[in-house]
């Protein structure tokens, strides 16, 4: 299967929350092994707990590739370990991003940390899909 199935895969999971996490976007996570699907999450009602700590939770993800609807923070407002740092800790091989997160805790920062850590980064995957379904969102960020 190609990147952009399973790319449109977390774009449907990401809409199951859309409107529901408050002033953040509504992330989807698709994290994919050997051509199945091994574990999905979505950014909770509220915003909290991103997308990629709910797919991590409980699968083995080593080697696997993770399919993200933006880029996976590099610094939280809590303090708490940031998405690329539990990507790159659980051992994911590879992360296609569809869209770069402008907000200033991402901003390119957690594709560059990940590239760092030896992690093959894709960004731009139906790039314009996951930009259309969190608007608002971009639209605060990118001034």
């Amino acid at each position: 299967m190609s990147d952009e199935v399973f790319m449109r895969r977390a774009l449907d999971v990401a809409a199951r929350n859309s409107g529901a996490t408050g002033g953040n976007p509504s992330v989807g996570c698709v994290i994919v092994k050997d051509g199945a699907v091994i574990a999905e999450g979505v950014t909770d009602a509220g915003g909290r707990p991103h997308a990629e700590e709910r797919a991590l939770q409980g699968a083995d993800v080593r080697g696997a590739t993770a399919y993200v609807t933006l880029e996976p923070c590099a610094k939280r407002t809590s303090g708490a370990v940031s998405c690329s740092d539990h990507l790159i800790s659980a051992g994911v091989a590879r992360v296609v991003i569809a869209a770069r997160d402008p907000h200033p805790f991402a901003d390119g920062a957690g594709i560059a940390r990940m590239r760092a850590a030896g992690v093959a980064v894709e960004v731009g995957v139906l790039e314009a899909d996951a930009r259309s379904q969190n608007a608002a969102f971009f639209a605060r960020w990118e001034k």
